[in-house]
């Protein structure tokens, strides 16, 4: 399936190459295009709908809940090109799912992250909204991945998440050659300071635009290293793609008790 134009009201998505009908109204947003592979592998059934540049996007059922994903590549600028494309198609509801870094010593490798609000260190959601505009999670997407991590048992945190545009100077990391960009020697302390959980590079954008848009986002990470403890081990990303997956299938069945109260809002009266 290929795009004609670029054109934005095109039915077929220029960069995802996805329409109408190819995806679900909720959508994981990993950054890996390998990752789609081991989220898909924890579904009941799926299939690839489009591959286009990094974009990877399948959809199939998860405990019956209809699901969605699509790769975004590293970083804020593709994200935003993913989120804009699927929401022409339909899409109202993301859940990036990541690795991210710890910046709290409590915190452990493998440990789920799940992001309250954003720290916009990024650049991309500047060229949406003033810079004082916050990056704040959607409440029900923030319920429904502590529902799920504590229905599975999976260690987790909830707190704010700082997205930067630069793995290495914009993380407080030196560069080439032990480049250090401005103030890299006290970022990590600040932010640990003022109770911020976690770095990586799409989450703060991701709210942003979805809250400009009046859609519903969230994320959800595995700590892949702890920037205080120096501790680092690739652990924890199915916990965090499976958090995800029982998440879209508990705001479906939010989603239905909210119909059948008539009610547009998720809140404590109500139970699943």
């Amino acid at each position: 399936m290929t795009g004609d134009s670029e054109d934005p009201n095109d039915e077929v998505q220029y960069h995802l190459e996805v329409g109408p009908g190819d995806v679900a109204d909720a959508v994981l947003l990993p950054g890996n295009p390998e990752r789609v592979d081991k989220i898909t592998a924890l579904w009941d059934d799926h299939a690839e709908v489009a591959h286009h540049r990094e974009y990877r996007t399948a959809t199939g059922t998860y405990d019956g809940a209809d699901i969605s994903v699509t790769s975004t590549g590293i970083g804020s600028p593709s994200a935003a090109i993913a989120i804009e494309e699927l929401a022409r198609v339909g899409v109202d509801t993301f859940v990036r799912v990541g690795s991210c870094g710890a910046i709290q010593p409590e915190m452990d490798v493998g440990d789920l992250v799940i992001t309250s609000g954003g720290v916009r260190q990024e650049g991309t959601s500047d060229e949406y909204v003033r810079e004082d505009y916050p990056a704040v999670a959607d409440h029900e997407v923030v319920s429904a991945l502590v529902a799920a991590a504590e229905r599975l048992d999976y260690d987790y945190h909830v707190g704010l998440t700082m997205s930067a545009d630069s793995f290495y100077a914009g993380q407080g990391r030196p560069g080439f050659e032990g480049f250090e960009a401005a103030g890299s020697d006290t970022l990590v302390q600040e932010l640990q300071d003022a109770n911020v959980k976690n770095i990586e590079m799409e989450a703060a954008a991701l709210l942003t635009i979805a809250n400009v848009y009046g859609l519903r986002a969230g994320a959800v990470c595995s700590v892949y290293a702890n920037r205080v403890t120096g501790e680092f081990r690739t652990e924890g990303e199915s916990r965090a793609a499976e958090t995800a997956s029982l998440a879209v299938k508990l705001l479906a069945r939010m989603d239905a008790v909210k119909a059948e109260a008539g009610v547009d809002r998720w809140h404590a009266g109500l139970s699943l």
